[in-house]
């Protein structure tokens, strides 16, 4: 463990009646803590049992291990690790609120109530959270939710002493702040390990300030790694049943050692308490983001431009590939680095400079990661063809430049579709005429208006109105035509099961 001085836990997201919340801000700050039980595997000792042993012995066994195996105590490293885990409090901007002389404050304008009755006051809105400092020169790292809208930052140390603390740079895109703060001597630090190799059933702790009570500490183990809860384009979370709350974002995620392998960011939750599964940031990914952040004061990522989708059985089947493994290229943006390489709607990246794909998200991720400016080797199949393109990766544009290169991408999702390429392959399965060319709906947001108007996965849209379209990027920008001249409404001409049919797709249309 490297902890020394110079010695060198937001919203709601539904699901269901569980929500998904920012672990931190409003009531003050926390960090969870992963840990790895130093002692042998409980399952060694049924290992060791002799060949003729039956389950029952070696489940005997195994028990009876874990009543003579102690539990792990935290104490020496919750004492040393404390000191480098911070309290994170973020004044927003202040608003306008009625007091009565005497009486509870009112959160209304001012201006609706006579100044002999009531007299108006400018409120402090205050969010808390927790951070770790990663250099002794007093870098800190929390959540970009923490710190989001901030005024003024300061940051309270273990020892109680508070100082102010200025933004270095954030990374909405994964949650991640870092800070910087200057008290004129070296301060004690975390080092940031390898949360590659975690593993579920290691052992966490948690320290920080859940709902203001600072200095709490949790333990409990990783329970999933890779965990994507829609938060963002880059979520691999790892899950932990350590109890974290509101408050405890922003905290760190420790080893044994005092390495930290992850930031605690979300809990799932039907109350907003916590009820054992909470979301951490890898370290890695910390890594690589505030090395950016203090070098450049944001962040670089590699881009390509495409719009990428996972592959289900059947169009593993239809497209002839091996497995449902790869990102499948629903559409490529004009102009851009993949576009420039060759890739074409219906190819499936398998592979980024070797490194292997497997989901779009794999995708995002190996681009991302690749120096803006360089080239690249993506393995893909192309009609059940495997080649190798090079592409030169260009630097991620900002969310809006993105946003504006993509309508097309924002009017199917109005409607509610994902579109991909009509292979040969997949227009002979469906029956379709010798010669049809057109966009394959991939899929179909359930209660979207695409679904309401009777559009089902599998359809081929051959024409938007009057205009015929051959591929997913016509379709996509025919569309998005129709819908910025007509407004609301939009008339598709498909083959559903082999047959031609219109169908006229209403934007705000709902469920009765």
């Amino acid at each position: 463990m490297q902890l020394g001085t110079d010695r060198s836990s937001r919203r709601w997201r539904g699901a269901g009646l569980a929500a998904l919340l920012l672990a931190g801000s409003a009531l003050g700050g926390g960090a969870v803590a992963l840990w790895r039980h130093a002692t042998p595997p409980l399952i060694a000792p049924a290992m060791a049992a002799p060949p003729q042993a039956t389950p029952a012995d070696a489940l005997n066994a195994t028990q009876q291990a874990a009543m003579s195996t102690p539990l792990p105590s935290f104490t020496h490293l919750v004492r040393v690790v404390k000191p480098a885990v911070v309290s994170v409090t973020n004044y927003l901007k202040q608003h306008h609120t009625m007091v009565q002389p005497g009486g509870p404050q009112l959160p209304f304008p001012f201006n609706q109530f006579p100044f002999n009755q009531m007299q108006p006051q400018m409120q402090a809105v205050e969010a808390r959270g927790s951070g770790f400092i990663i250099d002794k020169s007093g870098l800190i790292v929390t959540n970009n939710h923490v710190v989001k809208g901030a005024q003024r930052i300061t940051v309270t140390f273990d020892d109680g002493k508070t100082v102010p603390a200025k933004v270095v740079g954030t990374d909405p895109r994964t949650d991640i702040a870092l800070l910087k703060v200057s008290v004129g001597h070296p301060l004690p630090y975390l080092e940031l390990g390898n949360s590659d190799k975690v593993e579920p059933g290691e052992w966490v702790i948690a320290i920080g300030n859940p709902f203001g009570l600072s200095e709490t500490v949790t333990a409990g183990i990783v329970s999933a790694l890779g965990r994507n809860i829609g938060d963002g384009p880059y979520d691999k979370f790892i899950q932990i049943d350590a109890p974290i709350n509101e408050g405890n974002s922003g905290g760190p995620l420790l080893t044994q050692h005092g390495q930290v392998i992850g930031m605690n960011t979300a809990i799932l939750s039907p109350s907003g308490g916590s009820v054992g599964i909470g979301f951490s940031i890898p370290s890695n990914m910390i890594r690589k983001i505030t090395d950016d952040l203090r070098k450049y004061g944001h962040v670089t990522r590699g881009y390509i431009g495409v719009e990428a989708q996972a592959i289900s059985g059947a169009m593993s089947k239809a497209l002839g590939l091996p497995n449902k493994e790869g990102a499948l290229i629903a559409a490529v943006e004009p102009g851009t680095p993949a576009q420039r390489g060759g890739i074409l709607p219906g190819d499936v990246i398998t592979a980024v400079n070797g490194a292997p794909i497997k989901s779009p998200r794999d995708l995002a991720d190996r681009v991302a990661a690749v120096k803006p400016h360089s080239p690249a080797k993506l393995t893909i199949i192309r009609h059940g063809k495997k080649m190798i393109i090079t592409v030169d990766v260009a630097e991620m544009p900002s969310s809006k430049q993105l946003a504006e290169n993509f309508a097309p991408a924002h009017a199917r999702s109005k409607l509610g579709l994902a579109l991909g390429a009509l292979s040969p392959g997949m227009a002979s399965q469906l029956n379709l005429p010798a010669g049809t060319t057109g966009a394959l709906v991939t899929a179909v947001k359930p209660g979207s208006p695409a679904q309401l108007a009777g559009i089902a996965p599998g359809d081929v849209i051959v024409g938007v109105g009057t205009t015929e379209v051959h591929d997913p990027v016509e379709a996509a920008k025919a569309i998005d035509k129709a819908l910025r001249n007509g407004g609301k409404a939009v008339a598709l001409r498909i083959m559903h099961n082999g047959q031609p049919a219109f169908v006229g797709i209403t934007l705000g249309a709902k469920k009765g």
